[in-house]
C-alpha cells in the first residue's frame, strides 16, 4: 500500500513541480495519501466487485460506470464516458466447465478463449490428438472430427522455478545501468545466425494453423483444447477470434493450463484413451460497438493556463479469465487515487488535470 500511494504522491508533486515547491501543500499530500489512502478500496471495486473487464464487455461497462460515479462523488468535473471510435463486439463467459472422465475424473484449470462461441450445451467425447507438420498432413483427419474434442501435439515442457520472482539490484548494478550508452546504429552485427530458417518455420506454422482452424470449423468439431502460456498454477489467456463485427466464425476453444494440457498430452502420446466432458456458454454483444474512455477533470484556475492539460491515466480493460488486478487495475487505481488526493486537500491547479 505504501508503494502504491507513493506513486500517486509522486504524480501529485509533479503537477506543480515547475513552480517553487510549496512545503505546506506537499505535507498535505503526504498526510492524505499516507494516512487516509483509498487506493486499496479503489482496487477492490475494480477487481473483486466489478470483475473481469474485457473490452466492450458488460464487466468493463460496469466498472466504467462505477468509476464515473466515484470521480463525480469526489468532486471532479465533467466525469463521463467518451467514445474514442469503433471497437467491435463485446463478449463474456456465462458458464464454463470441463473435466476429464477417463482415465479418471479431473477438473481442468482452463478458460474459454475470448470471442469464441460456446459448446451449445454439454458435450462429451474422446480427445483426438492432431499431429500436423504441414497442410497436407491435415487431410487424414477430414470427415472424422465432427463433435470431437481435439488438441494439438504441441506444448513446451515446464521448467522448475529455481530463481526468485524478484531481485533487488545492487548499487553497482544500478550505477552500471544508469551509465549505459545507447548502442550505435548498425552495431548489432547484422542478422542472427539461422534467422532465415526460423522465419521460414514460423511462416510454415502460421500456414498450418490457419488451414487447421478453417478445417476444424468445416468439420464442426465440438471443442479445441489449446496450450496456455504459464505454469506453476498460473496461466495467461488470450483471444481465439477477432472482435470485429464481421469476424469469421470459429470453433469453441478452451485454453488449458500447462499442467493439465501436458497431462492429457502425455496420456495420448502413450496411447492411453482420454475422455473429456465440457459445457461452455458465452455471449456476444454488438448493440454498441463503440469503445469508451472514462474522462474526468480538476479544472485549472489560471486564466492563461487553464486550457492546458496535465494528462494522467492507464488502460482500464483487462483479460477475461481473472479480475485484472495487475493488468491494469493497479495502474488505474493509482491514477484515481492521485486525483482523489488532490481533490481531498482542495488543491487548485493552474492547468486543468484530466484523468482518462
Amino acid at each position: 500500500r505504501f508503494t502504491t500511494t507513493a506513486l500517486a504522491l509522486g504524480f501529485c508533486v509533479s503537477v506543480f513541480a515547475q513552480d517553487a515547491p510549496d512545503a505546506a501543500i506537499i505535507q498535505k499530500l503526504r498526510k492524505e495519501g499516507l494516512e487516509n489512502s483509498k487506493v486499496m478500496d479503489i482496487a477492490f471495486n475494480l477487481t473483486d466487485v466489478n470483475g473481469p473487464r474485457l473490452s466492450n464487455s458488460p464487466g468493463l461497462k460496469r466498472a466504467q460506470e462505477w468509476a464515473v460515479k466515484q470521480l463525480t462523488d469526489w468532486g471532479l468535473k465533467n466525469a463521463h464516458l467518451e467514445s474514442w471510435g469503433t471497437f467491435g463486439k463485446g463478449w463474456q463467459i456465462d458458464k464454463y466447465y470441463a473435466a476429464t472422465t477417463l482415465p479418471y475424473y479431473h477438473a481442468l484449470i482452463a478458460s474459454p478463449k475470448a470471442w469464441t462461441p460456446g459448446t451449445n450445451g454439454p458435450i462429451k467425447s474422446s480427445v483426438v490428438l492432431i499431429k500436423a507438420d504441414s497442410v497436407s498432413d491435415l487431410a487424414k483427419y477430414k470427415g472424422k472430427l465432427a463433435g470431437k474434442i481435439v488438441m494439438m501435439d504441441a506444448g513446451a515442457p515446464l521448467q522448475s522455478g529455481l530463481k526468485p520472482d524478484f531481485n533487488r539490484y545492487a548499487d553497482s548494478t544500478l550505477t552500471q545501468m544508469a551509465d549505459a550508452k545507447p548502442m550505435a546504429a548498425g552495431a548489432r552485427g547484422g542478422q542472427r545466425p539461422g534467422a532465415n530458417n526460423m522465419m521460414a518455420q514460423m511462416m510454415k506454422m502460421r500456414e498450418v494453423r490457419a488451414a487447421m482452424s478453417a478445417m476444424l470449423v468445416e468439420e464442426k468439431v465440438g471443442l479445441i483444447l489449446t496450450y496456455a502460456r504459464g505454469g506453476q498454477g498460473t496461466f495467461f489467456t488470450s483471444n481465439g477470434a477477432s472482435y470485429a463485427l464481421d469476424a469469421k466464425p470459429v470453433s469453441p476453444e478452451l485454453e488449458v493450463a500447462a499442467e493439465d494440457y501436458l497431462h492429457i498430452l502425455r496420456l495420448l502420446r502413450a496411447g492411453k484413451p482420454v475422455e473429456l466432458e465440457a459445457d461452455i456458454k458465452t455471449s456476444f454483444y454488438d448493440q454498441d460497438p463503440q469503445g469508451y474512455n472514462v474522462i474526468a477533470e480538476i479544472p485549472g484556475t489560471d486564466k492563461k493556463l487553464k486550457e492546458e492539460l496535465v494528462m494522467i491515466g492507464g488502460h482500464f480493460d483487462s483479460w477475461h479469465a481473472g479480475t485484472g488486478a495487475t493488468d491494469n487495475a493497479a495502474g488505474s487505481a493509482v491514477m484515481m487515487e492521485a486525483v482523489r488526493i488532490l481533490k481531498s486537500i482542495d488543491f487548485k491547479p493552474k492547468r486543468t488535470i484530466r484523468i482518462a
